[in-house]
């Protein structure tokens, strides 16, 4: 792969760090950095600009003279100045268009939950059989997440999607709880084996770790409902 015909990927490793891209989109991109080094240089070196300016940055109101200055015309690019190398221009973008977010581990599991509720987001695959989900994730994922349904308690299965969280594709588990959707995020890891909870924007989460999984259950569902949902699943 040359670094012409990464040159468009390298913008998207930008908006991936940005939370910009869908979940279907960053696993594909995650799938192309896996077996390209130059971009797994360039989001190495963008991952770092940006964690080095979200620390230490100073942020201030703009001067309304820059802003009528900027309205009308906010990309006067230069024709001499459009030749950049992919990596220049990541870079520029990691510079200019990075925003401050939140850097625990619960604010992404949070943010994905909420990207997922966008209209023809929350699902790859819908299906409530989990003897159908679970071979849905076969040549999509380096490992087998456990799919559970618990139907009979209330909380059951209807699909489940690829998503892109925490620096990695994990398998995201979708159940449902009256009207309340729960993602349950897994990948392999270690963890908690209580389930330890969280909230953020409004939202709660609940994390713990079992037979050699990481998981992290996600909905606008009180905390005991939850809770319930996260014993059910250590249960079986």
């Amino acid at each position: 792969m040359t670094g012409e015909d990464c040159t468009e990927r390298h913008l998207l490793i930008q908006a991936d760090l940005d939370g910009e891209l869908t979940p279907a989109e960053s696993a594909s991109l995650a799938g192309h950095v896996a077996q390209c080094s130059t971009c797994t240089a360039i989001q190495t070196e963008l991952a770092s600009v940006s964690q080095r300016i979200r620390g230490g940055a100073t942020t201030y109101a703009a001067p309304d003279m820059l802003r009528r200055a900027l309205r009308p015309a906010p990309l006067r690019l230069r024709p001499r100045l459009l030749p950049l190398s992919g990596f220049a221009l990541a870079a520029c973008l990691a510079l200019f268009l990075v925003v401050p977010r939140g850097g625990d581990v619960a604010e992404t599991m949070v943010e994905g939950h909420l990207r997922a509720l966008q209209p023809g987001h929350l699902l790859d695959v819908v299906s409530t059989d989990q003897h159908t989900v679970k071979p849905w994730f076969e040549g999509r994922l380096d490992f087998a997440p456990p799919v559970k349904d618990f139907a009979a308690d209330g909380f059951p299965l209807t699909g489940a999607r690829l998503d892109y969280l925490a620096g990695r594709p994990v398998a995201a588990l979708v159940f449902q709880r009256r009207q309340h959707p729960i993602d349950v995020f897994v990948w392999p890891g270690a963890g908690p084996a209580t389930p330890v909870a969280s909230t953020r924007q409004g939202y709660n989460a609940l994390h713990w770790s079992q037979d050699g999984m990481t998981l992290w259950a996600v909905s606008d569902l009180g905390t005991g409902e939850l809770l319930a949902f996260a014993r059910l699943w250590q249960a079986r």
